[in-house]
């Protein structure tokens, strides 16, 4: 996996983008007519901001038959960016501005450490182990996972930062842990980085609509519940 050297989110758009990857083509089995995709890294900021939105997005989907699906987007795998004070001001303002226009809590303390690496492979990979194991609980987890970062500022590249989180959501830590580093749950997780790349996705949160085999973008950035839900509609009539 390859890293870029500049972690950019855009204040305006609410769009973080993410590092270039190679990669082979993956092939899509389309199983629904119709679904709610949702392309997010846990680590991306502007995925936090917009979480609430989603879980009302997600609820009114799947009242209405709507399958909704998350895919990991892979914003930073590898990391690779020096946490030297410009960074550290950099990503607390972005943090701020996030915590502004959205409402959702952020803590600083990650600030005060000496060394971090903002790898965000192991937190994308957490999910889809948890998908494994217990898919109902998937969205919650990608939730959690979230807050353990973001408001209580702990590692997700550790794999004790998981613990808490599968005992609230009733997930064996032990099975956890043995897919967290399993083979085949890695090259899962990079397929769907390569996947959603395939797609030309630009920058995440990303939210698409599928109708049969046509894919539309109905946010890029932060979006609101009631414009993303319009919008399905809108198609869906179309």
């Amino acid at each position: 996996m390859q890293a870029q050297n500049a972690h950019y989110c855009d204040p305006e758009t609410g769009l973080c983008t993410p590092a270039p990857l190679d990669g082979e083509t993956i092939e899509i089995d389309y199983r629904n007519d119709v679904e709610v995709i949702y392309v997010g890294d846990p680590m991306c900021s502007w995925c936090w901001g917009i979480s609430p939105q989603l879980n009302q997005l997600k609820e009114k989907a799947r009242a209405n038959q709507i399958s909704y699906q998350i895919v990991l987007g892979g914003l930073r795998p590898g990391g690779g960016d020096e946490w030297n004070e410009n960074f550290k001001n950099f990503l607390k303002h972005h943090w701020e501005e996030v915590n502004t226009r959205s409402g959702q809590p952020f803590g600083f303390e990650l600030f005060e450490r000496d060394t971090f690496n903002y790898d965000t492979e192991p937190a994308c990979r957490a999910v889809v182990a948890a998908r494994k194991l217990k898919p109902e609980i998937e969205s919650r987890f990608f939730e959690l996972v979230q807050h353990h970062f973001y408001v209580q500022n702990n590692d997700p590249k550790e794999l004790n930062f998981y613990k808490p989180i599968c005992e609230e959501l009733e997930l064996d830590f032990e099975a956890f842990s043995k897919t967290f580093v399993d083979q085949s749950t890695v090259e899962a997780t990079i397929a769907e980085f390569q996947l959603n790349r395939q797609w030309g996705i630009s920058g995440y949160p990303t939210v698409l609509f599928r109708k049969g085999e046509k894919l539309y973008a109905i946010a890029r950035g932060y979006a609101g519940f009631d414009q993303m839900w319009g919008t399905i509609e809108q198609l869906m009539n179309d």
